[in-house]
C-alpha cells in the first residue's frame, strides 16, 4: 500500500486502496530516473535477483549437477567449516594444549578465541551481500542498464514489475511464494528436467522463467493483456538463462472464470489448437504461487485444475506455494488467516472427491531446502 513518487521512493506513504508486496521494502531505490509507465499509469521497475550459485555453465548438465550437489552438501553439512574457521579451530586447540597462560595478551588480558562458525552461518551472512535494488526504468528506453546487464547476466534474473497496485493488478508485483517455488525448482532440477509445465497465475513470470532453465516447455498463464505483455517482456529479458536449443516459455491467457481456453486468433495471447493438444498430451507438472488471497478465485482455480487434469494424458503433479497472511477480523475478534483456511478446506474437498477417473492426493513439502534467490524466507511461507 504505497504511493511511489520519484522524490519519495525511499519513504513510501501507505494508502488503503492499493496492495504492496514487501519483497523490496528493506531496500532503498538505486537511482531516481524518469518514470516509464505501464498501460494503466503505474511506474515500472526493473529488479535484479541474484542467483546464489554459479550458473555460468548452466548449459552443461554435468556442471549444473556438480553445482547443485555442492550447494546441497553445503546446506546439509552444518558443521562444515571454511578455511578460516578451520585455522581458528586449530589455533584454539593449540592454545588449549599450552594452557591458560597462552590465552593472555601482552597486557595480561584474557584473549578469547571465537568459536568456529558453521557453513550455515556463512551462508546466512552471504545472503545479505546481494540486496535487491528496484530501479525505475527510463521512459522510452528499454535497455537503460545494458552495461549492468552485461556485467551480471549469467547469474541474475531480471524482472520488470510494479511496486503498488490495486487488488486486481497484484500479478504485476513480485511475491515471496514465487521465490519459494523457484528455490524448490532449482533444488530439484532433475525432477523437472525436460518436463512440460503449466503455471497458473504466472504474474510477472519469475517462477516460469526459473522453471524454463530446466523444463522443456513452460506455459506461463494469467489474464489481462497488460500483465501478459509485462510477463512476455520478462521472458525476453531472461533468454540468457535458458539452455541453448531448450527451455521454452510461452505466455498465454488462461481465465479461471471461463470453461475454455482462449482460441480467438485476434487475441494476442490466445492458444492454438496445436498448443492445447501439446499441453494435454505432454504436461506432467502444474504450478501456482501466491494466488490464494480471494475465496472466489481459489474456487475458480481448483475448478480449472480439475478441468485441465481430467484432460491430461499423463499423471500430473501440482505444486502450490503460498504465504499465510494473518489479519485481524471482527467476525472472529482474533487474528486469523481466512484465505489459507479456505485453501486447506478446498484441498480436503479435492482429496475426498469421488471420481472414478482420477484421484487427488495432497501432501506438504518441508520448507528446509536450499535458498537460491535473495528474499526473506519467513515462517509463514
Amino acid at each position: 500500500m504505497v504511493d511511489v513518487t520519484e522524490k519519495e521512493m525511499d519513504n513510501p506513504t501507505f494508502k488503503s486502496d492499493t496492495v504492496l508486496s514487501d519483497v523490496h521494502l528493506h531496500c532503498p531505490s538505486k537511482r531516481h530516473l524518469m518514470v516509464r509507465l505501464n498501460a494503466v499509469g503505474q511506474p515500472v521497475f526493473l529488479s535484479y535477483f541474484k542467483l546464489l550459485w554459479d550458473t555460468e555453465n548452466s548449459a552443461s548438465e554435468k556442471h549444473v549437477g556438480e553445482a547443485t550437489t555442492e550447494k546441497e552438501h553445503q546446506y546439509r553439512s552444518g558443521d562444515e567449516l571454511c578455511d578460516k574457521d578451520r585455522n581458528n579451530q586449530k589455533k584454539e586447540s593449540e592454545l588449549n594444549s599450552k594452557g591458560i597462560q597462552a590465552l593472555l595478551d601482552d597486557d595480561g588480558d584474557l584473549e578469547v578465541v571465537r568459536r568456529p562458525r558453521s557453513a550455515s552461518d556463512l551462508e546466512a551472512e552471504d545472503l545479505l551481500r546481494h540486496r535487491v535494488y528496484p530501479v525505475i526504468l527510463l521512459k522510452g528506453k528499454e535497455d537503460a542498464f545494458e552495461d549492468e546487464e552485461q556485467e551480471c547476466a549469467c547469474d541474475v534474473v531480471k524482472i520488470e514489475h510494479t511496486m503498488a497496485t490495486p487488488l486486481e493488478d497484484v500479478g504485476k508485483q513480485v511475491w515471496r511464494a514465487a521465490f519459494l517455488l523457484g528455490d524448490y525448482i532449482l533444488f530439484k532440477r532433475d525432477t523437472f528436467r525436460c518436463c512440460s509445465v503449466l503455471e497458473l497465475g504466472g504474474g510477472t513470470g519469475i517462477t516460469s522463467i526459473i522453471m524454463g532453465t530446466v523444463a522443456k516447455r513452460v506455459y506461463c498463464t494469467d489474464v489481462g493483456e497488460d500483465l501478459l505483455a509485462m510477463c512476455e517482456q520478462n521472458v525476453a529479458l531472461n533468454k540468457h538463462l535458458m539452455e541453448p536449443g531448450r527451455g521454452e516459455v510461452k505466455v498465454k491467457e488462461l481465465d479461471w472464470l471461463k470453461d475454455e481456453f482462449c482460441t480467438d486468433p485476434e487475441a494476442p495471447y490466445s492458444w492454438s489448437e496445436e498448443e492445447i493438444a501439446d499441453l494435454h498430451d505432454h504436461c506432467t507438472v502444474i504450478m501456482a504461487a501466491d494466488v490464494f488471497y480471494d475465496d472466489d478465485l481459489t474456487d475458480a482455480l481448483f475448478r480449472t485444475l480439475y478441468r485441465i487434469t481430467h484432460n491430461l494424458r499423463n499423471s500430473c503433479t501440482v505444486y502450490l506455494a503460498l504465504e499465510k497472511r494473518l489479519n485481524f477480523t471482527l467476525r472472529h475478534m482474533d487474528v486469523t488467516c481466512e484465505a489459507y483456511r479456505h485453501f486447506r478446506n478446498t484441498i480436503s474437498d479435492l482429496e475426498n472427491l469421488q471420481d472414478r477417473k482420477i484421484k487427488y492426493t495432497a501432501e506438504p513439502i518441508k520448507v528446509d531446502f536450499c535458498q537460491f534467490l535473495v528474499y526473506e524466507r519467513i515462517e509463514q511461507l
